[in-house]
């Protein structure tokens, strides 16, 4: 696909900057849409401002000439959601305006969509199963109804008329990681005490750098359209060793102790945390074999190399 000229929405968020720089490195022509042009002026390509993302954004300008999209924009999962109908706030940004942008991408004669979804679609946790495919969606919080409804609009508008193709990741890591990865690196750094010696779950994670290279897969390979692909890196990980492999990379010792999980949850409820306790205790894996086997795709980075390189980040921010 060198030499083609692909539109990344969200192009100034964690993933949308590494993103339109290693498809820069692959020789595509980046195109990257923002909000604003203040966030423009750093991104260091070729970008457009189109403010608001919702049913009535403005998309001519910058869909002109573009084969690909590559679609990140949208509101995220919210930790502390001040919106007194969040529904309704994720359904503006994320159905309506997805919507929106791909009936303006059929105009524009665009010829594939790669749309950004979540892992939460298929659910909150798996236990011993892995989520698949093939699994009838559960989201459990506004945010992943909206996702699932954006992938139904898509559908709807997209089909015979422009092709689609649509990612679930789950958790992802990498330079810029922020929410409960940010967290677990200031505990670490600082030599926080972490009751999580207990917890023996295993989830799937996904480095940044192969979300971009799935992503990358997605906007060319012909096999990839009509698809929906679940991705992630090649092995889960629990959450102690998530936090021991984040003390090797920043050269310190993670004081993980143990503490009975059910005392965990319960402290975890009676503070309000019941959801940020529930992820890091339980399972939730994921099946990839779909993307690899039908596009060939493996992930590249090591979840060894993935956590240096959020380290790295991390440091560079100042911690």
């Amino acid at each position: 696909m060198a030499g083609k000229t692909v539109l990344v929405t969200g192009a100034n968020g964690f993933v949308g900057r590494a993103l339109c720089r290693g498809l820069a490195q692959r020789g595509l022509d980046v195109r990257a849409a923002v909000r604003s042009a203040e966030s423009a002026a750093r991104l260091g390509c070729r970008s457009i401002a189109v403010g608001d993302i919702d049913a009535h954004t403005d998309w001519d300008v910058a869909l002109a000439g573009v084969d690909a999209v590559a679609h990140l924009a949208g509101r995220a999962h919210i930790m502390q959601e001040d919106e007194a109908d969040p529904l309704r706030a994720y359904r503006s940004v994320n159905v309506a305006g997805s919507v929106r942008l791909a009936e303006r991408a059929i105009r524009a004669g665009v010829r594939r969509i790669v749309f950004l979804s979540s892992i939460k679609v298929n659910g909150e946790e798996t236990g011993d199963r892995e989520f698949t495919e093939r699994d009838a969606p559960r989201p459990c919080d506004a945010y992943a109804i909206s996702k699932l409804e954006a992938e139904i609009g898509l559908a709807q508008v997209c089909a015979s008329r422009i092709e689609l193709t649509v990612l679930r990741p789950p958790l992802i890591y990498g330079n810029g990681a922020k929410g409960n990865l940010l967290a677990l690196m200031r505990a670490v750094d600082r030599g926080w005490p972490l009751p999580i010696g207990a917890i023996r779950n295993r989830r799937s994670l996904l480095a940044l750098e192969n979300l971009v290279s799935a992503i990358a897969v997605c906007l060319d390979h012909p096999r990839a359209a009509g698809s929906t692909f679940l991705v992630a890196d090649e092995r889960p990980v629990s959450t102690p060793e998530l936090a021991v492999r984040i003390g090797v990379s920043m050269q310190r010792d993670a004081r993980i102790w143990p503490f009975p999980v059910a005392l965990l949850r319960a402290t975890g409820a009676l503070l309000g945390r019941s959801d940020a306790v529930g992820r890091l205790a339980s399972s939730l894996l994921v099946d990839s074999r779909r993307i690899r086997e039908q596009l060939q795709w493996q992930p590249a980075q090591s979840f060894e190399d993935g956590i240096a390189e959020m380290v790295r980040g991390y440091r560079a921010q100042g911690a």
